[in-house]
């Protein structure tokens, strides 16, 4: 006698495939479809969606930075490709010394002046340490101190490999940080990176009024730097650029620390989460 299996109506089956093709999407057909879909795919080059008047308007709409940044582009290669060159015997030309030439005049009458403003300069400069030490001393941060010592290293090594000449109209001053009219580094300046260092670890610490402070004599610090010829336009753009940087890479530097210590033994962070106390003692 033959086993029940193979005696049994096949009708049995056919729901449980059915059942099985649904739970699956569809089953052959869904199938077909892939294999249409890998066809297409396959077949040729398409046109991708934003190469169109619609698609463009789109990207218009939603990312307007990076196609501002596109026309920027599209624009300089222009002037680049057509500006005249300065002659090696003509001063460079700087749009910042330009824009201050008054101020310039004005300060240039009056060294009284010009003494006063490098003070105030020199206040801000120490405005700037003070408060990156007390982070590191008095509240056990790190990270703008670790970043303010990779800036300067860097900006010592830029110093040395190219040394810009003095501008000719340069208002020099001994209450001029550093004191005493000693030489220094035009590129890059180490006032504006500073200060951003500074700001930027204000900012992770809530202090957001103290760092809008430092902004804002920060932006006065280079129209002062500017209107004294004491760094070129170019010094003051790339300092912005340094501190942001430096401070980003000693957060890197701290997070890669953290991490290998973790591995070992957790330990409890401090409030920014950016840097360990533990690292101060090895």
């Amino acid at each position: 006698m033959p086993p029940p299996s193979l005696t049994a109506p096949r009708d049995h089956a056919v729901p449980r495939r059915r059942k099985e093709e649904a739970n699956n999407g569809g089953g052959a057909e869904e199938g077909g479809k892939r294999k249409k879909m890998g066809a297409a795919s396959t077949g040729g080059w398409r046109r991708p969606e934003w190469c169109s008047p619609a698609g463009v308007a789109g990207v218009l709409r939603r990312h307007p930075l990076p196609a501002l940044f596109g026309c920027g582009l599209l624009l300089f290669m222009a002037v680049e490709y057509t500006i005249p060159m300065v002659q090696p015997a003509a001063p460079p030309l700087d749009l910042g010394f330009i824009a201050t030439s008054g101020m310039h005049a004005a300060v240039a009458a009056r060294p009284w002046l010009n003494s006063l403003l490098a003070a105030l300069n020199t206040v801000f400069v120490a405005m700037q340490a003070a408060y990156i030490l007390w982070a590191i001393l008095g509240e056990g941060r790190p990270r703008a101190a670790v970043a303010a010592l990779m800036m300067f290293t860097c900006r010592g090594m830029l110093g040395c490999s190219t040394q810009l000449p003095l501008p000719h109209e340069f208002l020099g001053s001994g209450m001029d940080f550093p004191v005493g009219n000693v030489s220094f580094f035009l590129f890059f300046s180490g006032h504006v990176a500073g200060a951003v260092i500074a700001a930027a670890d204000m900012r992770r610490e809530g202090r957001v009024a103290l760092a809008r402070l430092y902004d804002a004599l920060n932006v006065l610090q280079g129209v002062r730097l500017l209107a004294c010829r004491g760094h070129y336009t170019i010094d003051l753009a790339v300092g912005v650029g340094a501190g942001i940087l430096f401070d980003t890479l000693s957060g890197w530097y701290f997070d890669g620390k953290n991490a290998v210590e973790e591995s070992y033994a957790p330990a409890k962070h401090c409030r920014s989460c950016q840097c360990h106390k533990a690292v101060l003692s090895q």
